[in-house]
């Protein structure tokens, strides 16, 4: 009963960080959006500084019309939003916030992330196909190409720390981190981070969803509560995105004086603030560009990493 109690009490949390810290990242967005760019932003729901902006787009988004095409396909237009939006609270299961903190401590941990991402893509292929829009499909196209395209260097990337740890797990893997970790798999955190920003189609990596050419790419024909959970996935994304980055490349909870789980959450949320950051100072690449830079630089840079971590590993033993 005891250990039912402590498995029931561990998903409870997972659900309510999954909940809450999107909506944290998306209230630092505007925030963060805002100060960068000279601008007010929102600033009068809720009073102070207006902190409930969020919850007022929620209540928004539940009040509009829940419009369907005519032509679509209305079952696969339906789910594609769950589908975009729960893998990343399955993957969150997993993610260690502290030494024996996570819901799931699975041993391939590492495989099981990367494989589970992956499957968030998939709405957005799903939504384009089913919304029988010309610009919805052209983006699920686009979507479909930067996950073939930057799946790659994110895997060898994650590979490298795992040949460096010796383990799949990701609780093995902080525990294995040392400080001198950051040279050592500085190419690696680089590649993944960004290749993690291309699957997540944040900006600079946003063509499948590019306004000015697209409207909203798979997202055009969505409107009300469905169009909202796109959005809960996108922010969902960034601060799994962020955990994983941190967990396998700047030590997890390791940290001085305060407590592991502070430190995760600080360097989560550090890491959310780059890529806000990233939003505001870069423009969109073209798709051309987008694809050269995974298979040009990135794969290469990867694959640099691994021969790097494996004569490292070998001069160890």
């Amino acid at each position: 009963m005891a250990e039912v109690l402590d498995i029931a009490v561990r998903l409870v949390v997972v659900v309510a960080a999954f909940l809450l810290l999107p909506l944290i990242v998306g209230q630092m967005e505007h925030k963060v959006m805002a100060h960068m760019q000279s601008r007010l932003g929102p600033m009068y729901a809720g009073g102070f500084h207006g902190w409930a902006q969020l919850l007022a787009d929620g209540v928004k988004f539940v009040q509009k019309e829940d419009v369907i095409p005519a032509a679509a396909d209305r079952r696969i237009f339906a789910i594609a939003p769950a589908v975009a939006l729960v893998p990343y609270l399955v993957v969150m299961v997993v993610i260690p916030i502290g030494p024996g903190l996570a819901a799931v401590d699975l041993d391939a941990g590492l495989f099981f992330v990367l494989a589970v991402m992956g499957v968030g893509v998939l709405g957005a292929i799903m939504a384009g196909w089913a919304s029988a829009n010309k610009y919805s499909v052209l983006g699920g196209i686009r979507a479909a190409a930067q996950l073939m395209s930057y799946e790659l260097p994110l895997v060898l990337a994650a590979s490298s720390v795992a040949m460096a740890a010796g383990t799949l797990s990701l609780q093995g893997i902080a525990e294995q981190w040392r400080w001198w970790w950051l040279p050592w798999q500085a190419i690696a955190a680089f590649v993944f981070f960004v290749a993690g920003l291309a699957e997540l189609r944040r900006p600079p990596f946003d063509m499948p969803t590019a306004e000015s050419e697209l409207i909203m790419g798979p997202m055009t024909e969505y409107a009300g509560f469905r169009f909202a959970l796109f959005m809960l996935a996108e922010y969902a994304g960034i601060v799994v995105l962020s955990a994983l980055t941190t967990v396998l490349f700047l030590g997890g909870w390791q940290g001085p004086l305060l407590p592991g789980p502070v430190w995760t959450l600080l360097k989560v949320f550090a890491l959310a603030f780059v890529v806000i950051w990233v939003r505001v100072s870069y423009p969109r690449l073209r798709e051309d560009q987008l694809q050269k830079l995974a298979w040009t630089v990135l794969v290469p840079l990867a694959l640099l990493q691994l021969a790097l971590t494996g004569v490292v590993r070998v001069l160890m033993a």
